[in-house]
């Protein structure tokens, strides 16, 4: 492109200059030659005007007859070929060469004549209405016995001078654009064969980014570019196998970085983000972009990592903390640690993920916590009614009887227990195998609804059975999803007071069967709600009617095993209503 090849913008530079030079020359040459072809004419119009003015004196002595000034002035305006007029004191023409005295204004107010009036030779260059064109004006005063009697002036039309500046201005822009085209090709010329050599080099820069055209570089030129550009051919053979190399690094690097679960971020000593990966932007919920043009602070939005990269950049020690970000509230463990050895005053910092492990941890405690809580209840009151048989209760046979009853129902509670702490340990672990086989949403309500009939009975409460039979069937294992329906009408009946009702229902959305067990029971805080199918919780252990709080975690496993989701509803004083879904096959 010519705009971006520099022997075009060094030859278009020179002509523009020289364009720019020869027009500056023309406009002043132009004015010089004006001014001086009418200061020449003013000159020579003040001699005749000189003359003019002597004449009308020397008639004035001899006749003092005005009257005889327009002879004047007609005899001298065809040898001189010019305009006279000869003008009174008061302004009034008394002798005019081109038309009668008496047709023409008063002249006092001209420039020129109120100049001569008052004792001085004028010249004027202006419009004449009279004569329709530009004119050159020159006024002398007459004078007898050193008084001025009158003015004696001479006019010639500037059409002529105008004619010939024009015509050298012609002839001087035909010789510029003649100059300026042999210029043009001289600057041409000259420019390509200055930078051919440039070019040479150019050609084989370029070629350094491609090494199988940098093989076909011509050296063949001896001079102070040649070997320049030899110099080039090898720079460029070490350039390129360094490039291929780090390359190669770079690579290797970016694959590390990006496939560790770990986040890595390099600071420099100003705070800046210099390298990132991704594991270090999706913990903090942000992109490279961003990242790199932001500092540290910016970044991750946590003090005390950013005290730690203080205290490492002051101490010049690695350095390890804690913290929780927000509001995703990832656990994460930083360890800062120097880089002087390789990138002095940078900071490497690598962000360890241990939310999981934290869970697993607060998990596992709270759920010693839960077994241990589960367990001290019923051994306690064993303990108490062993105690209380061995101080004498054996004695009297009814308490007795009715302590060793206590002592079996205390045992049961203990074996339910133990039976649905193994049963969920299990599940989870997937050791129980579903049996799974194709069967329609009734049939699976029905008989859990069977089951918990007589024990909603006995509480006062309506079970109410609302499942059509046209609903698709479902790929499941009869027996488990019958007891997480159990556990789930077991469940409502618990937190429904006498002379309330729970429904229990089914329904088809999109590709899956929705199973509904609604209550009017006393409902779930909605802080609470959750957290209902986490193991051992209860939401209000009052009401809770003694049971292991293992019920609903057990029905949440077993639902997901089937491929399903299970959810909760809940409003206070009005009830609550679980669901869960199984895919339709």
């Amino acid at each position: 492109m010519i705009h971006r090849s520099l022997r075009w913008r060094v030859a278009l530079s020179y002509v523009g200059l020289f364009i720019v030079a020869m027009a500056g020359l023309n406009l002043f040459l132009s004015y010089f030659v004006r001014e001086t072809y009418q200061s020449n004419l003013r000159s020579f119009l003040l001699n005749e005007t000189r003359i003019v003015s002597l004449e009308s004196a020397r008639l004035w002595e001899l006749t003092s007859n005005t009257g005889a000034w327009n002879d004047l002035a007609d005899r001298y305006a065809g040898q001189l070929n010019a305009r006279i007029t000869i003008i009174l004191p008061d302004g009034v023409v008394v002798g005019e060469s081109n038309l009668p005295p008496q047709q023409l204004e008063n002249h006092r107010g001209r420039p020129e004549v109120i100049l001569a009036l008052a004792g001085q030779e004028a010249s004027e260059s202006r419009y004449s209405a009279t004569q329709r064109e530009q004119m050159l004006y020159t006024a002398v005063p007459i004078r007898v016995n050193n008084q001025v009697i009158g003015v004696a002036r001479l006019a010639v039309s500037l059409a002529e001078v105008d004619s010939n500046v024009a015509t050298i201005n012609s002839t001087f822009l035909a010789a510029a654009l003649v100059t300026i085209a042999i210029i043009i090709i001289m600057a041409i010329i000259l420019t390509n064969y200055t930078t051919l050599p440039l070019r040479r080099l150019t050609q084989t820069v370029l070629a350094m980014s491609r090494p199988a055209a940098f093989a076909e570089v011509d050296l063949s030129r001896l001079d102070e570019v040649g070997q320049l550009d030899l110099a080039f051919n090898r720079l460029a053979t070490q350039l390129q196998t360094q490039i291929t190399e780090l390359s190669s690094e770079r690579g290797k690097l970016e694959a590390v970085l990006a496939s560790m679960a770990d986040g890595v971020v390099i600071v420099g000593s100003d705070g800046s983000i210099e390298l990132t990966n991704q594991a270090a932007l999706r913990m903090f919920n942000t992109t490279t972009a961003s990242a790199v043009s932001n500092s540290l602070v910016e970044m991750v939005r946590n003090h005390q990592l950013v005290e730690m990269w203080h205290k490492c950049q002051t101490s010049g020690e690695p350095q390890i903390v804690s913290f929780e970000t927000s509001p995703d509230r990832l656990y994460l463990q930083g360890i800062v640690s120097p880089l002087a050895a390789h990138m002095p005053g940078n900071t490497l910092i690598i962000l360890q993920d241990l939310t999981r492990m934290r869970r697993l941890e607060i998990i596992r405690r709270d759920f010693v916590s839960n077994v241990s809580h589960e367990l001290r209840t019923p051994l306690a009151s064993l303990k108490a009614l062993t105690e209380t048989l061995q101080e004498g209760a054996l004695e009297d046979p009814p308490a007795a009887r009715r302590f060793l009853l206590r002592m079996e129902h205390e045992i049961d509670n203990l074996t339910q227990l133990v039976q649905e702490l193994l049963e969920l340990s299990r599940i989870e672990s997937g050791k129980v195998p579903l049996k799974q086989t194709l069967v329609t949403p009734c049939d699976l309500v029905a008989p859990a609804v069977e089951r918990m009939l007589m024990q909603a009975e006995r509480a006062g409460l309506r079970l109410v059975l609302a499942c059509p039979p046209d609903l698709p069937r479902v790929q499941a294992d009869r027996s488990r999803m019958e007891q997480v329906l159990v556990n789930l009408i077991h469940n409502a009946i618990k937190f429904t007071l006498p002379g309330g009702e729970i429904e229990i229902s089914a329904r088809r959305e999109q590709n899956m069967v929705v199973f509904v067990v609604r209550d009017t029971g006393v409902g779930i805080a909605p802080e609470m709600l959750p957290r209902i199918f986490e193991r051992f919780f209860k939401a209000d252990r009052s009401r809770s009617g003694g049971g292991t709080g293992l019920g609903l975690s057990i029905a949440r496993h077993l639902v997901e095993a089937h491929g399903g989701r299970i959810w909760a509803e809940s409003e206070i004083g009005k009830g609550s209503t679980l669901y869960f879904s199984l895919p339709i096959q």
